[in-house]
């Protein structure tokens, strides 16, 4: 991408942001995972670049900042702008952005001060703890380096992995005992739930009304049903 490829794509997403909040949104989610642009930007392994927006952590981060910064200043104050995240790459399961909390803490501190209200880190198992010597997942660490809220997600309430379910496989009902003692630990502030609200749209409805034993699993099928 030349400058000017760069430029006009910043100004897409706050033009798209602008337009998200005039037609009645409640907020905007910048997808910065799974290998997408912004991703490719952020990730050393597909950030070739001898400019300013390639190199170190911080100036791979610049792209993403920029387009943050971008965003805010197109938006109202009070608009939430919400930053999407992950290790991960597409099937490069292994991949990471970070192999520590300081390289993580390199590439978050930009963009929380560019204007990120809330990160979303995407995790395939909330579970998982992201680094050695700590129990916190992703969205944990990104709290405890950000002071921002956090969105967690991964595998919420079921047993089986979402990459699965493309392959037509179902899954089983997990707990959610270890999600709710996380969550009054402050490690993260939202969840965000894929499958089982395919599954089950009134899912949020039931957890909340404590009507555990009426989820569902996850059916594969669900699939159907978006397109």
């Amino acid at each position: 991408m030349t400058q000017t490829d760069v430029d006009d794509v910043i100004g897409a997403f706050a033009e798209a942001a602008a337009a998200a909040e005039r037609i009645g949104f409640d907020g905007v989610e910048l997808h910065g995972a799974h290998g997408y642009l912004i991703d490719q930007f952020l990730w050393a392994g597909t950030n070739r670049r001898t400019d300013a927006y390639g190199g170190d952590p911080v100036a791979r981060t610049k792209f993403a900042a920029e387009i943050v910064a971008a965003v805010r200043a197109a938006v109202s104050p009070e608009f939430p702008v919400v930053f999407r995240y992950s290790q991960w790459k597409g099937d490069a399961y292994d991949a990471r952005l970070a192999e520590t909390p300081e390289e993580l803490e390199a590439v978050l501190t930009p963009l929380a001060a560019a204007g990120v209200d809330v990160f979303h880190a995407s995790t395939r198992r909330y579970w998982l703890p992201e680094f050695e010597g700590s129990d916190l997942n992703l969205a944990g660490w990104t709290k405890k380096l950000t002071g921002k809220q956090v969105i967690t997600v991964g595998s919420v309430g079921l047993n089986g992995d979402f990459i699965k379910a493309f392959q037509g496989e179902g899954a089983a009902l997990g707990s959610l005992d270890n999600l709710l003692d996380r969550m009054e630990r402050d490690e993260f502030d939202l969840v965000a739930v894929g499958r089982a609200l395919l599954q089950d749209p009134e899912w949020a409805a039931k957890v909340l009304g404590d009507r555990f034993e009426e989820l569902r699993p996850y059916d594969a099928a669900s699939l159907q049903t978006l397109s």
